[in-house]
């Protein structure tokens, strides 16, 4: 047997309910690795959430590498997959979910962390050279212009809704792509996110709000919602006769467009408008979640996507609680390090909401929404995992659907809102106390921070019981903010849509061409969080969509999005 079939598999257990920890090293608490040969089955879990606020208890399970080609330098790896409340609908939304499948490797004896490239054949979405259990649909697109694949996306081939469980799923990696010998022995990692289908389709921005607008996109400078209908060039502002996209003038935003019913901007084609399909992250990025990128960073990388300063030579970390630079927990982020620690390997990062010291216990909020999460934050995020942002045009989309405006609508499709207060505080059934509650927001009755993604509905699964985007798409309304890019400057358009190289740079930030850079220049905020008032929460008020704001505060989060193959 040649050594490239021996690995050794992380076990990502810090995310299952009745999960209890191995203590070592003082407060890390990792599931310590060992040297596995081909028949061995081993478990990686990456769960998310479900809309009546139980763990979807996405699992990743069974992983093997089998079918090595010593010629072609590929090998496959295998293993099975299952998450809870899949569906998939011919008829009404028209869109599934699914599960963003990537894998990591590192080399025996080393400490960095490699994006795995996948095969890609002729992306027709079906297969793309890998195995396809049945009524399964495996899609990836060429994301290296050379027949590789960052990642893809598993989902059920036929209408259906409940739990989707497959077996003997195999992805093909061609190792030699990334530069591995044939005796190399590795480490792998395989992550699985849970996504929503948004289909190609028109759909209206704005809403014809009249009385409390704040920069509101509209037709021209009627006022009406304005209906788009390809991902063709649109005129931005200018007045006249002819149909261009306006801003309600630019009015009550906080930062102004740069285009108003006076002075036009072209927004390119290029630009992502949502018309397109594309896949949308059914949750905001979770502190568990979080956790488990800062894990795979270099030091220099986990010091730029943190809070504290973990510079290589610091060995004593005051400030433990490092997203928000603080000795004890602020606003419900629990993401922590050791007060004591190497000065200059990597950091072990854990979630400890209950402040007892003893990491990713049932209680100590993996499953909480990832705030103090600032855009140069979630661009590395989004990159690392081979997403990208989502366009303000895209919020809109997810929000709305395929429907016609309502004016002050929620994302929820109507315009009554209910707050809440929580039940089972940090624990993976977290949910909100009070019957019609279907967002955080306005200090929900005393919640100071972010809830769980997927909490609100109590068992009511309705779109607006649980608060959901017209396709199923989770708190896309307070909770903490949607980070998006926008139309209303230069540096905002110039965004084409690329997505994530599965790496960060060298320094912990995003490195993909025309993202908005780390000052967030090109970048605001849209949906509102758990601390402001009801009419931001609205799908369109974009009264902080063009807000360039780069430092990470209580607030600041996101999800990513990714082009549909």
């Amino acid at each position: 047997m040649n050594t490239l079939h021996k690995l050794w598999i992380r076990a990502i257990l810090c995310f299952l309910q009745d999960f209890q920890p191995k203590r070592i090293f003082q407060n890390h608490f990792i599931i310590i690795p060992r040297r596995i040969f081909l028949w061995a089955a081993f478990l990686v879990i990456f769960s998310l959430f479900r809309m009546e606020g139980v763990a979807n208890n996405l699992t990743v399970s069974n992983i093997a590498l089998s079918g090595q080609d010593y010629i072609n330098d590929f090998t496959q790896i295998q293993f099975d997959i299952s998450w809870e409340n899949s569906w998939r609908n011919s008829s009404g939304t028209t869109n599934w979910d699914a599960a963003w499948v990537f894998v990591k490797y590192r080399i025996e004896g080393e400490s960095n962390w490699n994006h795995v490239t996948l095969n890609w054949v002729d992306g027709s979405g079906s297969g793309d050279g890998h195995t396809e259990p049945s009524g399964s649909n495996i899609a990836s697109s060429n994301d290296n212009g050379s027949g590789g694949a960052y990642g893809v996306f598993i989902h059920r081939s036929s209408d259906g809704t409940g739990t989707f469980s497959l077996s003997g799923v195999k992805l093909r990696w061609n190792y030699g792509v990334d530069g591995l010998e044939d005796n190399d022995e590795v480490e792998i990692s395989v992550m699985a996110i849970e996504m929503v289908y948004v289909p190609q389709g028109s759909f209206y921005v704005g809403d014809g709000e009249i009385t409390s607008i704040s920069g509101h996109f509209e037709t021209n400078t009627t006022g009406a919602a304005f209906q788009i209908t390809s991902e063709d060039e649109i005129v931005l502002g200018g007045g006249g006769m002819v149909l261009h996209l306006g801003n309600n003038n630019a009015s009550n935003m906080g930062a102004a467009d740069d285009f108003n019913d006076a002075t036009s901007k072209t927004l390119p084609a290029g630009f992502p408008k949502g018309y397109d399909a594309f896949y949308c992250m059914k949750y905001e990025i979770s502190q568990g979640q979080y956790v488990e990128f800062l894990n795979r960073l270099t030091r220099a990388q986990q010091d730029a996507r943190t809070g504290t300063n973990l510079a290589v030579g610091v060995t004593n970390s005051i400030n433990t609680y490092v997203m928000s630079n603080s000795l004890t927990m602020n606003y419900r982020n629990g993401i922590r390090c050791d007060d004591v620690i190497d000065g200059s390997e990597p950091i072990t990062f854990y979630c400890d909401y209950d402040g007892d010291g003893v990491g990713n216990e049932s209680n100590d909020g993996q499953f909480i929404a990832c705030n103090y999460v600032n855009w140069a934050d979630l661009v590395a995020y989004l990159d690392w995992a081979g997403l990208r942002p989502m366009t303000e045009l895209e919020f809109e989309k997810a929000c709305r659907g395929n429907q016609t405006a309502q004016l002050g609508e929620y994302p929820w499709g109507s315009t009554l809102i209910g707050a809440s207060s929580i039940s089972n505080p940090g624990e993976a059934t977290e949910t909100a106390y009070n019957a019609g509650a279907m967002v955080a927001f306005n200090n929900s009755l005393g919640v100071q921070g972010p809830m769980r993604g997927g909490n609100f509905g109590q068992g009511v699964n309705t779109r607006a019981g649980v608060g959901a985007g017209y396709y199923g798409i989770m708190e896309l309304a307070g909770n903490i903010v949607e980070r998006c890019v926008t139309v209303g400057n230069a540096n905002g358009r110039e965004f084409t849509g690329n997505n994530g190289n599965g790496a960060v740079a060298a320094n912990g930030n995003a490195d993909v061409a025309y993202w908005p850079g780390t000052n967030s220049v090109g970048a605001g905020f849209r949906g509102g969080s758990f601390g402001q008032i009801n009419k931001r929460l609205r799908v369109s008020d974009r009264f902080i969509a063009n807000y360039p704001f780069a430092n990470r505060d209580e607030h600041g989060g996101g999800r990513g999005v990714r082009t549909a193959p």
